[in-house]
Parts: C-alpha cells; structure tokens; sequence
C-alpha cells in the first residue's frame, strides 16, 4: 500500500511525460471551467439582459427574455444529451438575477446577485490560500483524480493549488473593486456593458495563471487507480485464499 505521507518526485519540464502531463492539465482545465461553449452560454443571458434594457429601458422584458435564453439553452443541451452542469449552474445564477431585478423592479437588481457570490468567490479563494487549504484544489481534485491527495502527499501541487488560487481570488477581487463603485454611483447600462467585457478576461487571465503553476508542479496521484488496484489485488488475495481451503 502506498505511503499517505510519501511526495512524488517533480518532472523535467522537457520530458515527453511532463508535456503531456502539460496537455493533460490543459483539457482537464478547459474541461472544468466549461471551455468556450460554456463560456458563450454563461455570457449570452446577460448580454441579452443589457442589450434589450440599453434599447427600451424594459427591466421586466429584459429579464424575461434573459431567463427564457439561459432555459433554452439548457434545454438544448439536454436534447443533445451533452454535460449540462455548467448550463444548469448558469441558470440558477441568472434565475436569482430575474428574480431580483422583477422583485426591486431595477436592472441593477439583475447584476446583484452575481456580483455579490463573485465577490464571496474572491474572498473564499484568498482566504483559503493563506490558510493552507487552497479552494482550487478541492475543486479540481477530482477532476485530475488526485482528490485531496494533494494535501499530505504532494506537496508541489499543493503549492501549485494555493499560488492559483491566490491568483483567482485577486483577480475576481480586482474585477469587484471596480464593478461595485458602478453598482453604486453608476447607472444600468453601464454597468451593465463593464460587466460585459470583464467577463470573460479575468477567467482567462485565472485559468491561464492556473495552468501556468499546474503545468510546473509534480503529476498529480492518482488515487482512483490506487484504489483500483488495492481492490483488484484484495479480491485476487480472497480467491487465491478460497482455493486453498478447498
């Protein structure tokens, strides 16, 4: 049985296995984050949202319709029988947000609720760096089916996880420094717009920073197959046993 507490050795950056352990890493990311076609549909409802309200100033229709876009497009993907965790997640978010901006009757209500969990994204992201447990380890564990091996057995990747995630929670931070001020002191529309074109730049610049620290630490352990094979091995032990009593 493996060590809990053994560390894995880290890799020569040039060796054919750390590039495709670096390949690896790319499309677990993409894959995790939603790659460009969640990305499009968590943009779209919004986009809608201020494109309809910066016409006719219709926070009721502008919400209507940015709701019907984000159920729509779970819909598809479910009659594509695609993943649909990304689709499901974006209409809840935008679900809240047209139940607020109908509830206070102000397009700022749309914006509120994601700004204020984007904000909580920062601040948990910081916090759990400097206290050692980095967030982004717990939420890509899994993906890398390392889980939280990470922690005790791997100490590069844990310093990978917390460097990344020090890195998101400054830069969603950044993002609501600037995005609150306009909640307050500036009107809809632009805030609407600025939410707009900082969707999409601070992800990139955090998932870019992600691969950058991943793609230098240690391959993560994989303790799914640990198991696996603990298990297979387990069960060749008990027939091997059975056939000697008999």
């Amino acid at each position: 049985m493996t060590s809990l507490d053994k560390p894995t050795t880290p890799q020569d950056p040039s060796a054919p296995a750390a590039q495709d352990q670096n390949a690896v890493t790319q499309a677990a990311l993409f894959d995790a984050f939603g790659g460009i076609r969640g990305t499009v549909e968590t943009m779209l409802p919004g986009l809608l949202f201020v494109m309809i309200y910066t016409i006719n100033k219709d926070v009721k229709l502008s919400a209507i319709a940015a709701g019907a876009v984000a159920v729509l497009l779970v819909i598809v993907r479910l009659l594509r029988k695609d993943t649909v965790k990304h689709a499901f997640s974006g209409v809840f978010g935008v679900g809240v947000g047209v139940a607020f901006a109908l509830f206070t009757g102000s397009a700022k209500g749309f914006y509120l609720p994601g700004m204020i969990y984007g904000a909580g994204l920062g601040v948990a992201f910081t916090v759990s760096a400097l206290v050692g447990f980095p967030l982004l380890g717990v939420v890509l564990g899994p993906v890398f089916r390392e889980n939280l091996s990470w922690r005790t057995r791997n100490p590069g990747r844990k310093k990978a996880y917390t460097k990344a995630s020090l890195a998101w929670g400054i830069i969603f931070l950044a993002k609501y420094a600037i995005l609150f001020p306009l909640y307050w002191w500036g009107d809809a529309t632009q805030l609407g717009w600025v939410l707009i074109a900082l969707k999409l730049p601070p992800m990139v610049l955090a998932v870019y920073f992600t691969w950058v620290f991943l793609a230098k630490a240690p391959p993560p352990i994989d303790v799914i197959a640990e198991y696996e094979a603990e298990e297979a091995a387990e069960k060749a032990r008990t027939a091997a046993a059975r056939e000697n009593r008999s």
